[in-house]
């Protein structure tokens, strides 16, 4: 028989209590063990009950959702929390993040997406628990060691995040003689195929995911790869923006594990914002490259990120890359260290007329121009990222003529 999800619904409203508890005595699948009426309520019978999955309102009258979710937290750690409100404002969903909370429905929702999303959190923290324990069995087997997920973040567009991506991959192959497969984690609109000059045909995410929801074997996940001349594997966005919506995280959680088993390093370039398929791949990342800019709404935006990063125990895994580094906009670096509380792990400079030349024509910066001053920044960067302690020849060059106007001493 399939677990039964175990599911609280806290809300200070009789009838809303009621409302959702008859919509989930529908599913087979979703066990209600309680009723709360407030928060203080709900820590009591959720450490009591031990649920799975809490439904939390985030406005009641004695002590709030997002009061009673961060001391959920820490006392039932192994419940997730699904925020919901009357109030879709960005601010709600971000502080009901930091408390930590792992969905937010937006009253009146419907019974599809809440089944969804009480699946989902289910699912995710069931997984988060299992995968520690799974990565632990197998090296204490003997089993070959896992290879290092990296995944390129940034909470704004337009910053070179799928750009710094392809060429980490490219030079971690040609330079660092590694063993890479990159996965454009930007599902409706991927770029990473346009960089590269590829052609996605019938080889991308959607087939793969498709194929594993389907019950096939991840033994199968290198068939769904193209090859680029430079060696590295690649698993491509789909074609179509439509097709998006049926890969779940579900899948691309099973893929990303698949690929480490193979892989020495898996890049991973992801949208720029949160969703549940995001979340799943900096819960799996080793590393989490966050790329910004010297602006100022790539500033703030860094800012928000690393709040809701340490809530969500992303910290140590964090490395901060400035890219464009030597732009000078009347920002300094100082300014962006002190802004954002912490400090920057890595610089890349700006190059313009090497790094569009590159764009345009699908061949990566480090390849076309390797001599390059934003070409060996992103060698040291991928230097750092695998671990490399022998540098090549051309990088020690590099670093003796200079480093970049903003590089670390």
């Amino acid at each position: 028989m399939a677990d039964r999800i175990r599911v609280l619904i806290v809300d200070d409203i009789l009838e809303t209590r009621d409302h959702l508890a008859k919509l989930l005595g529908f599913e087979s699948d979703v066990d209600v063990v309680g009723m709360a009426p407030s928060g203080e309520e709900a820590i009591a019978q959720a450490t009591k009950l031990l649920p799975d999955v809490i439904l939390m309102d985030i406005n009641m009258p004695d002590m709030d959702g997002i009061t009673a979710t961060e001391r959920l937290s820490s006392q039932v750690p192994t419940a997730g929390v699904v925020m919901m409100s009357v109030q879709g404002e960005a601010d709600y969903l971000r502080r009901s993040m930091l408390a930590g909370a792992r969905e937010f429905l937006v009253k009146p929702f419907s019974s599809d997406e809440l089944t969804a999303s009480i699946r989902q959190v289910y699912s995710r923290e069931k997984e988060e628990a299992g995968r520690a324990v799974v990565t632990a069995a197998a090296r204490n087997a003997g089993s070959a060691e896992l290879g290092t997920v990296v995944a390129v973040f940034s909470p704004k567009g337009g910053v070179g995040r799928t750009t710094i991506a392809v060429n980490l991959a490219v030079v971690s192959v040609t330079e660092l003689n590694k063993k890479v497969v990159l996965v454009d984690g930007s599902f409706q609109f991927g770029d990473v195929a346009v960089l590269l000059n590829l052609d996605p045909k019938d080889k991308s995410m959607f087939e793969l995911v498709s194929n594993l929801e389907a019950g096939g074997d991840a033994d199968a996940v290198e068939t769904y790869t193209v090859t680029h001349s430079s060696g590295v594997r690649v698993i491509l966005a789909p074609p179509s923006p439509e097709m998006a919506d049926v890969i779940t995280s579900t899948g691309v959680k099973r893929v990303v594990e698949a690929l480490r088993q193979r892989y020495e390093l898996v890049v991973i370039d992801c949208a720029a914002w949160f969703n549940d398929i995001t979340l799943g791949i900096l819960d799996l990342a080793d590393i989490v490259l966050v790329v910004l800019t010297l602006e100022m709404t790539s500033i703030k935006n860094i800012r928000l990120f690393l709040e809701v990063a340490e809530t969500l125990g992303y910290q140590d895994k964090i490395r901060l890359v400035l890219n464009r580094a030597d732009t000078t906009l009347g920002i300094r670096l100082a300014d962006v260290e002190h802004s954002i509380g912490r400090k920057v792990d890595n610089t890349i400079v700006s190059d313009g007329r090497a790094v569009v030349y590159a764009l345009n024509r699908g061949v990566p910066f480090v390849l076309s121009n390797r001599e390059a001053q934003v070409s060996q920044d992103v060698l040291r960067l991928a230097t750092a990222v695998t671990g490399n302690r022998q540098s090549s020849e051309d990088d020690r060059k590099a670093t003796q003529k200079g480093k970049s106007l903003f590089a670390r001493r």
